[in-house]
């Protein structure tokens, strides 16, 4: 199913305010859904997180067994030729579990239009919002659940698509379980069906959104106190150190002044003598 139609993606500032509505690109955004595809990647994802290490042991790996049980004849009981077969407890497995691989290889265009067709999807239902940048200082979850909190999305499975690998955003969603914060390059079919709201950042998808007017982002910290009187401190004692260099330097021509006059004296008095 396609139709060329544009979508529009609500935008916000990274504080949760709201901007004006951003257009998608149409090169992603063209409304192609295709299912078959989807399941197909999202089956194959799910079979690829399978590690197939569960194994058993046939009748000859199992210890013991190495000589008849019983004669073969005249006992009256079933003949038997080890303890380790099968029918025994503790014998064999018969067609037993051994390791094997699960990994499903699907096409790099298969899984491109799967992909392409599940943020259609998403886009289709209003469920994608576009954030300006995150740019977070240091790890900090209450930030990412404050903003999460103003989206109105609190109680949702969330996807967050950052430009690139960025470790803070990472570490503030990462104890939260309906959260998950993944670069935008590495996000596949199942993450985005996974998720009921993708919060993109802007320069993820190749537009750069402007800090908007008096967003916090935008506006310049006021320095602490504390900064301030350092600074002033520290501009004192450069005061000072200089005052204490001009007089060293004042002194030095009275001192050599001083010093010649003595020298003068004493050799008028050698003369004298």
């Amino acid at each position: 199913m396609a139709e060329n139609t544009t979508f529009q993606a609500a935008a916000y500032t990274a504080q949760g305010a709201e901007r004006e509505s951003v257009t998608l690109p149409a090169t992603l955004f063209d409304g192609t859904i295709n299912m078959p595809v989807m399941h197909q990647a999202v089956k194959a994802y799910l079979a690829n997180q399978r590690q197939g290490n569960a194994a058993t042991k046939i009748r000859k790996y199992v210890t013991g067994g190495n000589q008849k049980p019983w004669k073969q004849k005249g006992t009256g009981r079933a003949r038997q030729g080890s303890i380790r077969a099968p029918q025994w407890v503790g014998g064999g497995t018969v067609f037993g579990p051994i390791p094997r691989s699960y990994a499903q290889y699907v096409p790099r265009q298969v899984r491109q239009l799967a992909r392409k067709s599940a943020f259609n999807a998403r886009a289709r239902e209003n469920a994608i919002f576009i954030i300006d940048g995150f740019a977070f200082e240091s790890p900090k979850t209450r930030i990412l659940v404050d903003l999460l909190g103003r989206l109105g999305v609190a109680d949702k499975k969330v996807l967050i698509l950052t430009e690139g690998t960025k470790p803070n955003v990472f570490l503030s969603g990462r104890n939260l379980p309906t959260v998950h914060v993944m670069p935008y390059s590495d996000v596949s079919t199942y993450h985005i069906l996974w998720s009921d709201v993708v919060l993109i950042e802007s320069g993820a998808l190749g537009s750069q959104l402007e800090p908007a007017e008096g967003s916090e982002a935008g506006e310049t910290r006021p320095k602490k106190a504390g900064g301030a009187r350092k600074a002033a401190s520290k501009a004192g004692a450069k005061k000072a150190a200089t005052r204490g260099a001009a007089k060293k330097a004042a002194k030095r021509p009275a001192a050599k002044k001083r010093a010649a006059k003595k020298s003068a004296s004493k050799s008028t008095k050698k003369k004298g003598k």
